[in-house]
Formats: structure tokens, sequence, C-alpha cells
């Protein structure tokens, strides 16, 4: 009997036979991580950043949850595992860029449009938390126009430069971006095609980069 799932035990071996490079880990460590670029994420596992943007250990700094979604600020006390880590990564690590990346097929995305879904748990976690997109699921979801997926994609989308306008109201940020150290940007990732969509910081609308 093993004590870790005999898959990432292989996947482990895989790593250290090819990909793990000793002298950058000891540097690593010795050094400590300066990682100029925060992607804020969704936990889901077919979008994973550091694969998606081919980087390196020390080059990220990810933060991940349901839906890559930030709450506005809120210093009331309570937890908040999103707005510590952006803290530790604004404030201590001093990032120059913040990414918020969605994607398609999110799952969050999918449940804060379902108004008929019932909690997973008395606790409810995942609907108070997508409850941060209830002004926007409502307009998207009652547009009968649009096809299901389009509304899905659609508050996807918006729920990019929701987040973006709820990194401002962090005071740290907004000081930052006014004083030209800090940009903030917006990308949708489709994991049918490969397909990365970038936000235009002026516009909002979406386009994809050339990749030539």
């Amino acid at each position: 009997m093993t004590h870790l799932p005999e898959k990432l035990l292989a996947g482990y071996r895989h790593f250290m036979s090819g990909r793990f490079h000793s002298e950058t880990a000891r540097e690593l460590a010795q050094k400590g991580q300066t990682p100029e670029t925060l992607v804020i994420a969704c936990c889901d596992s077919r979008s994973a950043p550091e694969i998606i943007f081919d980087a390196s250990p020390g080059e990220l700094f990810v933060l991940r949850n349901v839906a890559n979604l930030v709450p506005p600020y809120t210093p009331d006390g309570e937890f908040h595992s999103t707005s510590a880590a952006l803290e530790f990564a604004v404030q201590a690590l001093k990032v120059k860029n913040i990414v918020v990346m969605g994607h398609g097929r999110c799952g969050g995305i999918k449940a804060a449009l379902d108004t008929n879904a019932q909690p997973l748990s008395p606790g409810d976690f995942i609907g108070k938390w997508v409850s941060l997109l209830a002004p926007a699921a409502e307009t998207v979801g009652g547009n009968a126009m649009m096809t299901a997926a389009e509304r899905q994609t659609s508050l996807e989308r918006i729920s990019i430069r929701y987040s973006i306008a709820n990194l401002r109201t962090f005071p740290c940020v907004k000081i930052l971006e006014g004083k030209g150290s800090l940009t903030l940007y917006g990308a949708w990732f489709d994991i049918s095609t490969g397909e990365l969509w970038v936000m235009n910081n002026e516009t909002g609308d979406f386009h994809r980069p050339d990749v030539d």
C-alpha cells in the first residue's frame, strides 16, 4: 500500500527524471521567489496557468479559486483567502502584473447562472461565492435571445471584468496602478481549442493575439 495515489507517484518520478533542475531549485530555495506576475485563475483542473503560459518554477504566482473571482475589498475580520493571497503578491512580492484568467465551460459560472441549483452541502459555500456575480448573472441569464452556451461564455467574460473592477477596490492595487507600477489584465482560455483571448483594457472586448 502506498501513501499517495500511484499515478501521482509515477508523475513525480517523471518530474524528477526530466523536468526538475537542481541548480534552478537551489537558487529558488536560497534567493526566494520573485515572480513579476500574479495570475488569478479558476481551480478547474483543465486550465492550469503554468501549463498554458509555459512557465518555469518561480515565474508565476498563481491564485486559484472557483470561477477565478476577486471579491471587493472587505476588511471585516473574516477569513479571506483570495484577498490574503492578493495582499501578499502585491505588498510582499511586489508583482508588476495581475492577470485575471477565466475559461470556457466553467462550472462556477454555470452555477451562477442556474437559478434552480441546489446547494451541494448545508454550508452552500459555492452558492455564496458565486453570488458575487448575481447582478450580472440575472441580466445575462434573463436574455432569451441568447443560447445557453452564449450566456455561459458571456458571463465567463463579464466575470473577468467584474474581478478587475473589484481589484481596484483594494487600496494597494489602486495606488500602485495609479503610479504605473502595477498593470491589470484580463484573459479567457478556451479549453476545447487551446485558444487564448485577451481583454482590451480600454474597451473590455476580447480578441485573439497573434501566436505565429
